[in-house]
């Protein structure tokens, strides 16, 4: 998986330049400004509200045109649940979030569907994101159909077409999902994805079911795929090393926060908060590591009752009083410029 990564890092420099010409005028495609995602919790008769799931508390970032941003943490630390706010799918409780020029909480209808034509996902599981019942032509070939009115052999075609973008045959368009391999599905998925002509594209944890010798063609198409149509990703993943190579940036989530962000040589070469220095300890090596391994005691508190002042510090070694009073924001810290970090002793 090394070899095929190292191919990922050549292709990530043209990205970057890519992505300074086609910036919009505000510097990004992608902008989430403090945005909060609550689910009341209800309890007796008469289902009354006694408190909130915080699932994402206070998220800002914004992504570039061209650009793949990764957002990494422990599950249930709320990237899936910004990633569903972004399209809507889970209504935001406070926030913005701007796709373009368009807000898209308070997009009506008619905006809301064209967003979704320039907004694909790419679902973690690739054997429960097809329908069984559909054949493969079917799959990618409904939102062409509906959304755009396509049809007869100017279908087909196009569908031919984006098979063999992924790397697979025209002949398949007639298979079903269950006489592929997984990661053949996740291909099949990543065509659906692209049938639109998306400007982004939300990877939820992409390669995290399949098999480590597939994870770097998955990852090596995703790069060829944004090369080529010059796509946005946000990228969703809790392992560190696949994010490492095929992100431009990346941002370290703990219990609905960002508590780190910075350009990705910058981060794993200069880790500044407790929790990011946690996770880079855990990434397993060959030979040589990164360094002492760093141990993480306690247990995630509920994100219902989401410790007093910065959330970390009770299972933080370097935490005092002053952690236990107030939340740290994100500040510029570090070396690199654009590196922040939310935490009071970095």
């Amino acid at each position: 998986m090394r070899a095929g990564m190292r191919r990922v890092m050549r292709v990530k420099k043209n990205i970057s330049n890519m992505s300074q010409n086609t910036a919009n005028t505000n510097g990004s495609l992608l902008k989430v400004e403090e945005l909060k995602t609550y689910f009341a919790i209800k309890k007796g008769l008469l289902r009354r509200t006694v408190g909130y799931v915080r699932a994402v508390d206070g998220v800002s970032f914004e992504v570039a045109q061209g650009q793949s941003l990764g957002l990494v943490g422990e599950s249930g630390c709320g990237k899936t649940t910004i990633a569903r706010s972004i399209i809507r799918l889970v209504p935001a409780t406070s926030g913005r979030i701007t796709f373009g020029q368009t807000d898209i909480l308070s997009a009506n209808k008619r905006q809301l569907r064209e967003i979704h034509r320039q907004i694909s996902l790419i679902f973690q599981d690739p054997y429960s994101s097809l329908n069984p019942r559909l054949t493969v032509g079917d799959i990618i070939g409904e939102p062409l159909k509906y959304q755009k009115g396509v049809g007869g052999k100017q279908l087909t075609a196009k569908i031919a077409e984006l098979l063999s973008k992924v790397g697979l045959s025209p002949e398949h368009i007639n298979r079903y999902p269950h006489e592929f391999s997984g990661g053949q599905r996740q291909r099949i998925g990543v065509a659906r994805a692209l049938s639109m002509g998306p400007q982004l594209v939300i990877c939820d944890e992409p390669v995290s079911a399949l098999d480590v010798s597939i994870q770097s063609q998955i990852l090596n198409l995703l790069k060829d795929l944004q090369e080529e149509f010059g796509l946005t990703y946000l990228f969703i993943a809790h392992d560190l090393a696949v994010v490492e190579f095929f992100c431009d940036v990346i941002a370290v989530m703990y219990m609905g926060r960002i508590v780190e962000q910075a350009d990705s040589e910058e981060l794993y070469k200069n880790p500044l908060h407790p929790y990011t220095r946690v996770l880079m300890s855990a990434i397993p090596q060959i030979g040589a590591g990164r360094g002492k391994k760093e141990g993480l005691g306690g247990e995630v508190p509920g994100m219902s009752q989401i410790p007093q002042g910065c959330p970390f510090h009770p299972r933080c070694s370097v935490a005092d009083s002053d952690c236990l009073k107030q939340m740290p924001g994100l500040k510029e810290a570090g070396e690199g410029q654009g590196h922040l970090v939310s935490c009071w002793k970095c």
